[in-house]
C-alpha cells in the first residue's frame, strides 16, 4: 500500500486575497468568520487533518520604520484572535482538527491552559495549540515589556510554561467528576490537586478549576527551526510545521527531529513533520508555469513591497534599506526569527536581494504543473524526505485556489492511496497518529 500523507492548511484570521479577481466580497466578509467556516468545511470534505491559524499581536513597523506597509498589505494587521473562532468552526464541522496560536511570552500559563481545555470541550476533542515564543519586540511592548528576552531564553521559558500547562491539565484525574446524587458530590476533591509549581519564570498554585478536555492534552503544534527550537519541538510537539524549499534540508530536518525525539524518550512516529507547500496548478504545464510567473515572478512592485515587508516583520530587519540589485546582505543578526534569517542568508549567498524574493514568497519547494504532475511531485518530495505530509499555504488565498486543492488535487492523491479517505477516530490527536 502507498504511504499516506497527512494534510493540513496554514492560515490566519486575516483578510484573504481581496485584490484578486476571485476575491469577491471577501475584503470584509472574513470579519464575521463566514469565509473561514466555508473554507474549513471544504477542507474537512477533502480529508485534511487540521487547519492551523497562526497569530501575532502587533502592527509591524520594521519596514521603513512605519506601519504603512504592514497595513497596506494587511500582513500582521488587521488580524482577529483565532481562539474565539475555533468553537464556531467546530459547530459547523465534525472531524477536522482546529489549531490556534498562543504565545508563551505573553500569556500566563494558567489562562492558556484553561482556554485550551475549554476549547477542547467545546470542540469535542478537536483542538490544538500552536506554541510560539514570539519574536518581535513591538509585540512585547503591548504586554508591558520593552523588548523580548534573548532567543534561547524564550525557549527555556516556553519549556517551563509547557510543563506547567501539562501539570494543570493533569491536576484533575479522569474520573474526578462523579455526579453522585446520593452524597451530593459533583466532583471528588481527593482527585483534584494543586500543582504548587514554583520555577524560574512561573509560579502557579493550581489546580485548574475545570477538568481537562476530552483529549487530556490538546494536540501540540510547533515550528522550531533553531537548535533550541528543534529540541523544544522534538520534546513536546505532535505536529511540526517546516518552511524549507530545499529537499536535502527538508530530509535533514525530519531526520534530526526524529533523532532528537528518541533522545527525549519519545516514539519518533508520534512526531509528524509537515512541510509548507503552495502548489500552482494549471490546465496544462505551460498554463501552470504562466500562473507561477504571475504569482511569484516579482515583476509587480506591490508584490516586491509585500515580500520585503513580510520578511522585515519576522526578522526585525528593514530590508527596504538595502539595494534590491546588490548581493543579499550577509552577517545580519536578529533577536527575532533566527532560523528564518540564517536560512535566508545561507540560501541566497551569491544572489541579489531581488533574486531571493520569489523563493521567500513561496515558503516551500516550487511545485508547479497539472493536477497529475503536482501529485507526482508531491510523491517525489515525500519519497526523498521521508516526511509525514504537507501544510498548504494558499497562493492566492481565494475560494478558487482552495477549490483547486480540495476538489482537484486531493481526490487525485486519494485515488493514488496517498491520503485519508475518512476519519476513523473521534479525537484530533488519534486521527493525527492514525498513520
Amino acid at each position: 500500500m502507498s504511504r499516506r500523507f497527512h494534510l493540513a492548511w496554514f492560515t490566519s484570521f486575516t483578510p484573504p486575497s481581496w485584490r484578486s479577481p476571485w476575491g469577491g466580497g471577501t475584503g470584509d466578509e472574513w470579519l464575521t468568520g463566514d469565509y473561514h467556516v466555508s473554507m474549513v468545511q471544504q477542507m474537512e470534505r477533502a480529508g485534511f487533518d487540521f487547519v492551523m491559524f497562526e497569530d501575532s499581536t502587533m502592527v509591524a513597523e520594521a519596514m521603513g520604520g512605519s506601519a504603512e506597509m504592514d497595513l497596506k498589505h494587511s500582513l500582521h494587521s488587521p488580524k482577529l484572535d483565532p481562539f474565539p473562532l475555533l468553537p464556531m468552526l467546530a459547530r459547523e464541522t465534525r472531524h477536522i482538527g482546529l489549531i490556534a496560536t498562543g504565545s508563551t511570552s505573553f500569556y500566563p500559563p494558567f489562562i492558556l491552559a484553561r482556554a485550551m481545555a475549554t476549547m477542547d470541550h467545546l470542540t469535542g476533542g478537536r483542538v490544538g495549540w500552536n506554541v510560539v515564543t514570539s519574536s518581535e519586540d513591538i509585540a512585547a511592548q503591548n504586554y508591558g515589556m520593552d523588548s523580548l528576552p534573548p532567543h534561547d531564553e524564550r525557549y527555556d521559558r516556553a519549556q517551563e510554561f509547557m510543563d506547567v500547562c501539562k501539570a494543570l491539565w493533569d491536576s484533575w484525574d479522569p474520573d474526578a467528576i462523579v455526579m453522585d446524587r446520593q452524597t451530593g458530590h459533583y466532583a471528588d476533591h481527593t482527585k483534584v490537586r494543586p500543582i504548587n509549581h514554583v520555577g524560574k519564570y512561573h509560579s502557579v498554585r493550581g489546580p485548574l478549576n475545570m477538568p481537562s478536555g476530552p483529549q487530556g492534552h490538546p494536540v501540540i503544534c510547533q515550528a522550531g527551526g533553531s537548535d533550541k527550537g528543534r529540541d523544544f519541538a522534538a520534546r513536546n510537539a505532535n505536529a511540526i510545521v517546516v518552511t524549507q524549499p530545499l529537499l536535502p534540508k527538508m530530509k535533514e530536518y525530519r531526520d534530526d527531529i526524529r533523532s532528537r525525539a528518541e533522545r527525549f524518550g519519545r516514539d519518533p512516529n508520534d512526531v509528524k513533520v509537515l512541510f509548507h507547500l503552495s502548489p500552482v496548478i494549471g490546465d496544462s504545464e505551460q498554463h501552470a508555469r504562466d500562473l507561477h510567473q504571475n504569482l511569484f515572478g516579482m515583476e509587480d512592485d506591490l508584490a516586491i513591497e509585500r515580500v520585503l515587508a513580510m520578511t522585515a516583520a519576522v526578522t526585525e530587519i528593514d530590508f527596504s534599506a538595502f539595494d534590491l540589485d546588490a548581493p543579499f546582505p550577509q552577517d545580519l543578526v536578529t533577536n527575532g526569527h533566527q532560523s528564518v534569517l540564517s536560512d535566508l542568508m545561507e540560501r541566497n549567498r551569491g544572489k541579489t536581494l531581488r533574486q531571493s524574493l520569489s523563493e521567500r514568497a513561496q515558503l516551500g519547494p516550487q511545485v508547479v504543473g497539472t493536477i497529475g504532475s503536482v501529485a507526482d511531485q508531491m510523491e517525489a518530495i515525500m519519497e526523498h524526505t521521508g516526511g509525514d505530509g504537507f501544510l498548504f499555504l494558499a497562493a492566492p488565498h481565494t475560494r478558487r485556489y482552495i477549490d483547486e486543492i480540495c476538489s482537484g488535487l486531493i481526490p487525485e492523491l486519494r485515488r493514488r492511496g496517498r491520503t485519508r479517505d475518512g476519519y476513523r477516530h473521534k479525537f484530533f490527536k488519534d486521527n493525527l497518529l492514525d498513520f
